[in-house]
Formats: structure tokens, sequence, C-alpha cells
């Protein structure tokens, strides 16, 4: 099963595909779709969208998994990143695939095994269970540590997400 993880954002949206083969997950793509700062929100939003179909139409994932955002330091920011999330669900669901959701302390526990892990526990974990060669760019890394925890959690039928099912 290929899975696509993404880790939303107005300035950069991370993603990651892995593929989910017996017990086994091997390294598909990684990268970043990056928008420009000074653009309005509408551009970036549609840049982030048209980077995910084309994502979405070149790797043929069978589901995707989108980083769940709980907290946020202001509430513009947290408007942002919702608009971000919304738009790379918006093109899961229009190519047919499942979304789940996931909380950074899902995806922590389920790539390290302890949910407050640091970002650079996690980074090394990711780079180790996909055999990278690197560590992947920050985006790309959280990305596809999103995937891994999707991989795990459908093993164990463990899933959340949008009510769609798998």
């Amino acid at each position: 099963m290929r899975i696509l993880g993404i880790d939303p954002g107005t300035r950069i949206t991370g993603y990651g595909l892995i593929e989910k083969v017996g017990n086994r997950l091997l390294h598909v793509d990684n990268g970043a779709i990056y928008t420009h700062a000074d653009a309005p929100l509408s551009d970036r939003l549609k840049t982030i969208y048209d980077g995910l179909c084309r994502v979405i139409t070149e790797h043929a994932p069978a589901s995707m998994a989108v980083e769940r955002i709980f907290v946020a330091k202001n509430a513009l920011s947290a408007l942002k990143l919702g608009h971000a999330r919304g738009v790379a669900m918006l093109a899961g669901v229009n190519a047919d695939l499942p979304v789940a959701e996931y909380t950074a302390l899902e995806v922590k526990k389920a790539v390290v095994g302890y949910g407050k892990a640091a970002k650079p526990q996690v980074q090394q974990m990711v780079r180790v269970l996909l055999n990278l060669p690197e560590i992947a760019q920050e985006d790309a890394s959280d990305a596809l540590a999103v995937a891994i925890c999707h991989a795990h959690c459908y093993q164990f039928g463990l899933m959340t997400g949008s009510g769609r099912s798998f």
C-alpha cells in the first residue's frame, strides 16, 4: 500500500511517500512545495493544491495522512495553517483517497515510541526506518513520519480521520 504523508504549511508543505510491503516500509519519494511569502494567501493555497495534485497523479498513493494541528502560538497562524490543511485534504479527497489525520503526539509515538520525542529523534528514526542515506529536509521528514504513523495505525486498525472508510 502506497501512503502519502503531508506536513501542511502555508510557506512550506512537506510531502513524503512510502510503500508498505508486508512488514517493510520503503521510501518512494519526498519533497516540499514552497510558496512565495509575499504572495496573497489564495495564490499560496493554489500552489499547494496544484503541487499536491501533481504528486498524487505521479505516484498514485492508496491513501493520504495529514498532520492534525491542535496548538498554535497565535490565532492568525492557526487559521492560515488550517487553510493549508484544508487544501491538502481537498487534494486527497478530490483524488478519491481516504484521508486520515494524526496529531504530532500520535506521529511521534508511532515513529519513536515516545509521544514527546524531540524533532531530531523523529528525523533520525525516519531515516533509519526508511533506510535513507541522510535525514530528509525538515518538512519532508515530518511528512514521512506522518506516512509511517499511518502505516502503523492502518496495520493495527487504529486510524483516525475524516470518517471515510479505509
